[in-house]
C-alpha cells in the first residue's frame, strides 16, 4: 500500500473528482484512477462509487477514509517538523463555518490563504447545523455561539456584534423606535430557522441581563439575506450581525441603524465568534498555522467592524 495512493484517495474523498485530484498533484487522471484502483485491491474492498455525474464514498470508503485521513495527516505533521516551520504547507485541511458568514467572509479568506499556500488543499463546509467536528473529522470550526465546555480547543475571536436597522422610506412612513419597545408596533422581519421564530433581546449595558421584546411581522424566513433584501426595499426593521451588512449599504444611506445606545441580541445571552478545533488535531503544524492565519485575517475586532457604523 501506497502512501501515494492514499493521498489520492483523501483528495479524491475530498473533491469528488480524479480529474481535480490530477490537476492537483500534476499527474495524469490515469495515473489517480490506477493507483485507487490499487489500493482497492489491496484493501479488498471499493472505496468509490463512480458515475458520469460524481464519485463518492462507499460505506467501506467512509471507514476507511476516518483512519486514513489521522494516519496520513501525522506522517505530514512528522515530515513537517523535520523539515521545520519554514516548510511549505501541504495537503487537506478542513474548515466548517456558518452557511452566510462562510459565503460572505471566510470564503475570501480562503482565497488568500491558499494564494500563500497553493500546496494547500482546503474543504470548506458551510452550515448553520452544529456540528460534532471529531465524528466529521473536520480540523477548525468557525462557529458564533454561546461560550461552553464543548471539550473543543480554540480561541475566542470576539464578542458577536449585532445592528438593528431599517431603510429610510420605512421609516419615513412608520416612524423611528425612541426605545426597544416601541419595535412592539414595528414591522419587524424575523428569522426562523431550526429553533424556531427568533426571539430578539435587548439590555442599556453590559452590567444589566438581556429582555426579549417579541416583535413580530409580515416576513419570517431562514434565509437572512432574503429578509436583509427586503428590509432595504423598504419592508420593515431586522436585527442581524455586522458582518451580514455590507458597509456600502449603510455608509449611502440605504439602511438606517437605529437604537446605536442599546446592546442587541438574538440570544438571552451574549454570544461570540471563536474559532475552535478538536484537542488532538492541534497537534498539526498544519492546523495550527491556519487556524492563526485565520485569527488575523478575521481580526479582533473583526474588520467588519472597523469601519463606523
Amino acid at each position: 500500500m501506497q502512501l501515494k495512493a492514499l493521498r489520492y484517495f483523501l483528495t479524491v474523498a475530498a473533491t469528488g473528482s480524479f480529474l481535480a485530484t490530477a490537476r492537483q498533484y500534476r499527474v495524469p487522471a490515469s495515473s489517480v484512477s490506477r493507483f485507487i484502483a490499487a489500493l482497492e485491491q489491496d484493501v479488498g474492498h471499493q472505496l468509490f462509487y463512480r458515475s458520469t455525474r460524481a464519485v463518492r464514498l462507499t460505506e467501506a470508503g467512509e471507514q476507511f477514509h476516518q483512519q486514513v485521513r489521522d494516519a496520513v495527516d501525522l506522517l505530514d505533521d512528522a515530515v513537517g517538523q523535520l523539515e521545520g516551520r519554514d516548510a511549505e504547507l501541504r495537503g487537506l485541511i478542513r474548515i466548517n463555518a456558518p452557511e452566510s458568514l462562510g459565503r460572505l467572509h471566510i470564503a475570501h479568506i480562503v482565497n488568500t490563504l491558499q494564494a500563500k499556500y497553493p500546496e494547500l488543499i482546503v474543504e470548506l463546509t458551510l452550515t448553520d447545523t452544529l456540528i460534532d467536528p471529531v465524528q466529521e473529522g473536520v480540523d477548525i470550526i468557525i462557529r458564533v455561539g454561546l461560550l461552553m465546555d464543548s471539550g473543543l480547543i480554540g480561541k475566542v475571536i470576539a464578542p458577536h456584534r449585532n445592528i438593528l436597522a431599517a431603510s429610510p422610506a420605512y421609516l419615513a412612513a412608520h416612524g423611528t423606535p425612541v426605545v426597544p419597545e416601541d419595535l412592539l408596533q414595528h414591522q419587524c422581519l424575523v428569522y426562523k430557522g431550526q429553533l424556531g421564530i427568533q426571539k430578539w433581546y435587548f439590555r442599556s449595558s453590559s452590567e444589566v441581563p438581556f429582555k426579549a421584546v417579541n416583535v413580530t411581522g409580515p416576513l419570517r424566513s431562514n434565509n437572512a439575506e432574503a429578509l436583509l433584501a427586503a428590509a432595504i426595499a423598504g419592508r420593515g426593521v431586522v436585527l442581524f450581525p455586522t458582518w451580514l451588512f455590507n458597509a456600502e449599504t449603510l455608509h449611502s444611506g440605504s439602511m438606517v441603524t437605529l437604537l446605536g445606545d442599546w446592546e442587541f441580541s438574538p440570544q438571552s445571552e451574549r454570544v461570540y465568534l471563536q474559532l475552535l478545533s478538536p484537542e488532538n488535531r492541534l497537534r498539526s503544524r498544519k492546523v495550527r498555522e491556519v487556524s492563526a492565519f485565520l485569527t488575523e485575517a478575521i481580526g479582533s475586532p473583526p474588520y467588519w467592524d472597523l469601519s463606523d457604523r
